[in-house]
């Protein structure tokens, strides 16, 4: 009784690890059961079907990973800026994570979805663009209170200082941000090489550089 109660969660997990690993086209319901040890004729008491399960599991993995940005984006003591820092150091440090434990670079399941279903899956697509919108929300709250304060000055990190400079707090440099940070993590993947994220905050730097 306990196992069939997970049933559904673990699909969601399974969904999670093999569109991360695989994508959309290349992962089949069979493929997705087996993994999670829940017989086929039972995935359909739970999804409608597989694009049902992939919605699902999109909002499952933002619904994890939400609160890491918010807790690193909102963390008290911390300048702003330095804030964003370590969100995007923190997304670096995955792709590390991900290449040492399993081999290569996945790169960020919400981009490769995107990238994967440009042009179809409409319902997919548009979970994604709000997903996205959140995250550039987010980036803007933070870019707001940077530029709040003139000059910028965070405190100095193992890597260096961040300096000082004024913020643009727009919208659109909040959407820029995220997706300097998509992209980053597209060629990291391209490459499989993790290395390619060095690069990733000096770039943001100058992107959210008003003067």
């Amino acid at each position: 009784m306990g196992r069939s109660s997970t049933a559904q969660e673990r699909l969601l997990d399974a969904a999670c690890d093999l569109l991360h690993s695989s994508g959309y086209s290349a992962v089949g319901v069979a493929e997705i059961c087996a993994r999670a040890e829940v017989k086929k004729g039972s995935f359909y008491h739970f999804f409608a079907s597989k694009q049902a399960l992939t919605l699902a599991a999109v909002d499952a993995h933002w619904t994890q990973q939400r609160p890491v940005w918010e807790a690193l984006l909102g963390a008290a003591g911390q300048p702003p800026l330095e804030r964003l820092r370590r969100l995007l150091d923190a997304q670096a440090a995955a792709q590390r994570a991900d290449k040492a434990g399993g081999g290569s670079v996945r790169g960020c399941l919400l981009g490769n979805l995107a990238l994967e279903l440009s042009g179809r899956e409409p319902e997919i697509q548009a979970r994604l663009a709000e997903i996205f919108d959140e995250q550039a929300a987010l980036v803007q709250g933070v870019l707001a209170e940077a530029a709040a304060t003139a000059p910028v000055v965070a405190a100095p990190v193992a890597a260096g200082p961040v300096a000082a400079a004024q913020v643009a707090a727009d919208l659109a440099t909040a959407r820029a941000v995220v997706a300097q940070l998509e992209g980053a993590v597209l060629l990291a993947k391209l490459a499989d090489d993790p290395g390619r994220l060095d690069s990733l905050w000096p770039a943001v730097q100058r992107l959210v550089r008003a003067d």
